[in-house]
């Protein structure tokens, strides 16, 4: 049976910690960034001498520990991944009234159509007409999953 030190579970952790935290860095999702940032902070603990496997008190600082660096990691994350502000949301509704250019034939029968409405692809149709592609068209409505367009 291995028995390690205070010291060499320390340094085991830590180890353990960063090559979770590489596994996140190359499969990005923040499923793995609390884990391995936690197994750092409680190496270093150990690492440093303070006890937290054997007495109470210790098992307690490292919880109280382990909870702060979980609560600051996922803090930062939010801080990190936040942009200037909130994240802009694009439905078929706030694209009403809007104008757009034709990438794929459209016609009054079909959902084969395509129309780019401020950089986003749309299946559509039209209200009339077929509409040739590159014409401009003005959103007049939603139906489901698609727009309806008239040729402007």
């Amino acid at each position: 049976m291995v028995v390690f030190t205070g010291a060499e579970l320390g340094w085991l952790l830590i180890v353990l910690g960063a090559l979770v935290l590489l596994v996140e860095a190359y499969s990005p999702g923040f499923f793995m960034t609390v884990p391995g940032t936690v197994m750092v902070v409680l190496g270093a603990l150990l690492v440093l001498g303070i006890d937290i496997l054997n007495s109470v008190w210790g098992i307690v600082a490292g919880v109280v520990v382990a909870l702060a660096a979980a609560i600051f990691t996922v803090w930062f994350y939010s801080r990190l991944n936040r942009g200037p502000g909130l994240p802009t949301t694009t439905s078929r509704d706030t694209v009403i009234g809007l104008t757009g250019r034709v990438t794929h034939a459209v016609d009054p029968n079909s959902l084969d159509g395509k129309v780019r409405v401020e950089g986003h692809d749309w299946s559509a149709h039209s209200t009339g007409a077929a509409i040739a592609e590159e014409a401009t068209v003005r959103v007049v409505g939603a139906e489901g999953v698609h727009i309806v367009v008239e040729e402007v």
